[in-house]
């Protein structure tokens, strides 16, 4: 099974939730997020899919939904969060936010960035403090553009702008993590970027993820280990105390 970013948002809302492990085997939490990516289907998420960072000690839960209104995103935002708090004793929720598509380019043509367990991705963010965010978002994607042919080893991209703040991300896939070492080492994306954004204040945060789980690889087996009255229940989690709830920061 292969996990999807079409390059524009003409059909889909992007969702990304960020987590940063409390306990020293991870094992755990990976289930527990992989339980939610089967419940949120649901809530109507066409596909979903679990980053586990390289380098760093973070978690990213990716979920595409079919478009929708402000209204109805805010009441899917609070039934996820709802459905997360069995996780506040294995993880801290760092950062949650919905994103637009809004440019991309593959080498195979196609209109979507695809990625499968097991693929490495990298993901970078700027935060926009004062400017236009849209000045921004198209300067980075004057520099996507310019440079994505340059990027040996890398099979697709896409550029986001999240909804509901002054943020923007890039995603790239890649053939192998050597590659994607390969381009770190010999480029310097905030060098590249500065120039065109002299006046604004831009915080430029990058990490490197492997791809652990993609829905529709293993639900069945999670089927088998979890049986459905333990899955994670949006009307279960709404009865849980306030005080379980995660901590929320925004700092990616």
């Amino acid at each position: 099974m292969a996990c999807f970013v079409p390059f524009n948002s003409k059909n889909l809302d992007i969702s990304m939730f960020v987590f940063r492990p409390t306990i020293v085997f991870v094992d755990d939490l990976l289930n527990a997020l992989k339980q939610f990516s089967v419940c949120t289907e649901s809530l109507g998420c066409v596909q979903s899919s679990i980053l586990q960072s390289i380098h760093g000690n973070m978690f990213i839960w990716f979920g595409a939904w079919l478009k929708r209104s402000c209204e109805n995103k805010d009441s899917l935002t609070a039934s996820l969060l709802s459905m997360l708090t069995n996780l506040s004793n294995m993880a801290i929720l760092l950062d949650h936010s919905f994103f637009d598509a809004y440019a991309g380019e593959s080498r195979d043509g196609s209109c979507a960035a695809k990625f499968r367990r097991g693929d490495t991705v990298s993901l970078s963010t700027a935060l926009i403090n004062g400017g236009d965010i849209n000045n921004v978002s198209y300067a980075c994607l004057a520099l996507f553009k310019s440079g994505f042919q340059r990027m040996q080893g890398v099979t697709a991209g896409v550029c986001l702008k999240c909804q509901t703040g002054p943020r923007i991300a890039s995603l790239f896939v890649w053939k192998s993590l050597h590659y994607c070492y390969s381009w770190i080492l010999n480029s310097d994306q905030r060098k590249a970027m500065l120039p065109y954004l002299e006046s604004v204040s831009i915080e430029i945060k990058y990490d490197i993820f492997r791809v652990v789980y993609v829905s529709g690889d293993s639900d069945m087996n999670l089927q088998a280990l979890y049986p459905p009255h333990q899955m994670l229940e949006p009307a279960a989690c709404e009865n849980k105390e306030e005080g379980q709830l995660m901590q929320s920061t925004s700092t990616v």
